[in-house]
């Protein structure tokens, strides 16, 4: 193969996209430049060579001509020397490069070739993904959700800093079924309960799925938060609910108690008196008593006594049930219903039904059973979503408001629903147990709350609603200052 000629080698540092700058050794004065440096500076290589430092330099102490010819003489001593240096070409633009001295002995001289090249986007660059990745890790490390991810043996190859705060400092590189205590790491979102290991379990919500990051990070991510507090929540509720419910099945067999007394006392009484006259007569007609006129007499002693037994179990259980009765406290209308929202949500989110809250700022202070005025809210509130669950999709809303009356002697509230109404049935009859608007009712959910309104001296309505719809309301007497 043929050598290279001297023009050959010319040629190729001219073709270069690299710059590069032939300075003097002694005097650091510009030699020679290829056309990538003319072209990104702007001079031609007889308008560079008289340049010095200052012409060519940002003006910026770190590119002064003391630092400049520090750099060169540091090639010169060690035969390299590089650096980050800022250039100023012809149109006064500034141009970030970063420049490498080389020092070259050439057997006619010896020269220091600079090569350089434009590095400003590169650190624009560097200079985003920097912040970015500390935005992204103080996001990570802000997080209320945790993040690991899993190999396929379980093992946590990655966990974010808000993992560690949550499960441990030991996540890393540990088996994390160690940590899971439902037993196996979770295959599907969900709810689950984690802990390090000795400490107690806490519930979180988890997703996961497959994450193969360009062959860096590559397996199962799980992403979890700390559901405790609303797992609590929600069991307490649900405690709630189920005693809510047993006082209003308790109420309501308090009522029929109280009926069943009324109504079993009367014959009872009566038959007290018929075997009261029977015994009379017997004797009236046979004074001078014989065996059989003394057992049959002795029957209806027993009897009579039975008959007084049980008058006196009835009278009992009434006044049990009517002390029952009178548990009431101060309380505001509003915070009632706020504690009935969470269950009534419950139910319209099970229906698809979207519920309008109007609920009044103004004071509504009633004295009442907490309890049972809960329950008849929850009544009404469940009637209307139950109704309008068998309805198209955007029909199915129900609107609960809370209000003063213009008097300010009553703390109301409305149930309003689109339904098909009261069906024709008058509204001083619908709270008489016999209305139902459901396949399998009995109605007894609105008697129940019709009695729980009066004995609570208010007054419970309904309506149909305009244009469509029924329209159930209650008030309750505004409790005054003592």
């Amino acid at each position: 193969m043929k050598d290279l000629e001297l023009a050959d080698y010319r040629d190729l540092v001219q073709s270069l996209k690299y710059c590069v700058l032939i300075h003097d050794a002694a005097t650091y004065e510009i030699l020679w430049a290829n056309h990538a440096a003319c072209a990104l500076l702007g001079w031609t290589v007889d308008e560079l060579k008289p340049l010095k430092a200052p012409d060519m330099s940002k003006n910026a102490q770190q590119y002064s001509r003391e630092l400049g010819h520090r750099w060169l003489h540091g090639a010169v001593e060690h035969g390299v020397s590089a650096t980050e240096w800022c250039y100023r070409s012809k149109r006064g633009e500034e141009v970030l490069t970063e420049a490498i001295a080389i020092r070259v002995d050439l057997p006619s001289r010896q020269v220091i070739m600079v090569q350089f090249r434009d590095i400003e986007e590169e650190k624009a660059v560097r200079r985003d993904l920097f912040r970015t990745e500390g935005r992204l890790r103080a996001f990570l490390a802000s997080l209320a959700e945790g993040i690991v991810v899993l190999d396929d043996d379980g093992r946590v190859i990655f966990a974010s800093e808000s993992a560690t705060k949550q499960l441990g400092p030991h996540l890393h590189g540990a088996d994390f079924t160690e940590y899971c205590r439902d037993g196996a790491v979770p295959a599907e979102a969900g709810r689950y309960r984690f802990a390090e290991p000795g400490h107690a379990p806490r519930w979180y919500a988890v997703t996961r799925q497959y994450i193969d990051i360009e062959s860096d990070l590559r397996g199962h991510l799980l992403l979890f938060y700390d559901i405790t507090d609303r797992v609590l929540e929600e069991e307490e509720h649900r405690r709630d609910t189920q005693r809510l419910n047993h006082l209003a099945r308790y109420n309501a067999m308090g009522d029929m108690a109280m009926a069943i007394a009324h109504e079993v006392s009367q014959p009872i009484a009566a038959a007290y008196n018929f075997v009261e006259g029977t015994r009379g007569r017997l004797l009236a007609q046979h004074p001078g008593t014989d065996a059989d006129t003394d057992s049959v007499v002795w029957g209806l002693d027993n009897a009579k006594r039975q008959i007084e037994r049980a008058s006196r179990i009835l009278d009992s259980l009434r006044q049990y049930v009517g002390r029952l009765e009178h548990a009431d406290q101060l309380t505001d209308l509003a915070a009632i219903v706020e504690d009935c929202r969470y269950f009534i949500e419950l139910r319209a989110q099970a229906d698809s039904v979207r519920l309008d809250f109007d609920l009044t700022t103004e004071p509504l202070p009633v004295r009442c059973e907490n309890v049972l005025i809960g329950q008849v809210v929850m009544n009404l509130a469940f009637n209307g979503i139950e109704e309008m669950a068998n309805w198209p999709p955007e029909r199915r809303s129900v609107e609960l408001a809370t209000r003063l009356s213009q008097d300010g002697a009553w703390a109301e509230l409305v149930v309003r629903d689109h339904g098909q109404g009261l069906g024709g049935i008058p509204g001083d009859r619908i709270f008489d147990g016999v209305f139902t608007g459901k396949v399998n009712g009995s109605g007894i959910g609105l008697a129940l709350s019709h009695r729980i309104i009066t004995r609570h001296g208010g007054r419970i309505s309904a309506a149909e609603g305009e244009p469509a719809g029924a329209v159930f309301s209650f008030a309750l007497p505004v409790a005054r200052p003592q």
